[in-house]
């Protein structure tokens, strides 16, 4: 049995807004057996799914995640690993920037192929999916670990290695469990990043990876979106959850209620 802690004090923002509001999606399927996450690949399909097409949509946020979109309509979907939490830490210790824009810094390095090497040893990339992951695993603590042997190493050549990392541990699961995937959507912080982007096109050849505004849903409200229609599933007591994806017992109404 698994647990979650979600930070909202929703009856505090139902009584502020005087709206209803809807929080909590994850513990109802954890209480199921499921591991609460990825929760956003039943509205991939529905947003971005096309029947007799196989399809990847992939959430690069702090952490990735992937939907996996089947041609006969079923779905999968686990974290593939770290997204942006990694660079992002890198490039605030070592520039003063939130992130590394457009990825134009991790551009002018150089990859180092030990390091990446040490960093895709992480056993949790190469477990069979159901999985689920987040910074309690990919956080600075476990990249400072991963550093000790490289202490020469050039920050920039650090941040391109970890936006190499993230591409190979994002396109090893499309190639894995989707080679037959035509296009990958990509959506998140990461759609933003055009180095990282590019790196992921030149990982999956013959696939076309493109950003989720080329489907008419900017990148940064793809989750956004998703969780409104969580809220609207539990508001009409419908299933939104995925037994395929989470490895619970069965599909599950999420969320909890609190009335204005």
């Amino acid at each position: 049995m698994g647990y979650t802690i979600q930070l909202i004090n929703a009856a505090l923002l139902a009584e502020l807004s005087g709206i209803d509001v809807v929080a909590d999606f994850r513990s109802r399927d954890l209480a199921a057996g499921g591991q609460g996450a990825p929760l956003v690949p039943a509205f991939h399909a529905g947003v971005f799914g096309r029947p007799g097409q196989c399809m990847a949509s992939m959430n690069i946020g702090g952490i990735s995640n992937i939907s996996v979109l089947h041609s006969d309509g079923t779905v999968q979907g686990w974290d593939c690993g770290p997204g942006n939490a990694l660079m992002d830490f890198w490039c605030q210790q070592h520039t003063g920037q939130a992130f590394d824009r457009d990825g134009a810094w991790a551009a002018t390095g150089t990859v180092h192929v030990d390091l990446l090497h040490r960093l895709r040893s992480e056993d949790f990339l190469s477990r069979v999916p159901p999985k689920s992951t987040g910074r309690d695993l990919f956080n600075p603590s476990w990249l400072q670990q991963h550093l000790r042997a490289f202490d020469k190493l050039s920050a920039v050549d650090v941040q391109a290695t970890l936006t190499e990392f993230t591409a190979l541990a994002c396109a090893m699961d499309v190639c894995i469990h989707a080679p037959q995937a035509q296009t990958l959507i990509v959506c998140g912080g990461g759609a933003l990043n055009g180095h990282l982007m590019r790196r992921l096109s030149a990982h999956l050849p013959g696939i076309d990876v493109v950003s989720s505004e080329t489907q008419g849903l900017p990148p940064l409200q793809v989750e956004a979106a998703a969780f409104a229609w969580l809220a609207f599933k539990t508001m009409q007591r419908e299933t939104a959850s995925l037994p395929s994806v989470t490895g619970a017992r069965g599909a599950r109404v999420l969320g909890a209620i609190y009335p204005r």
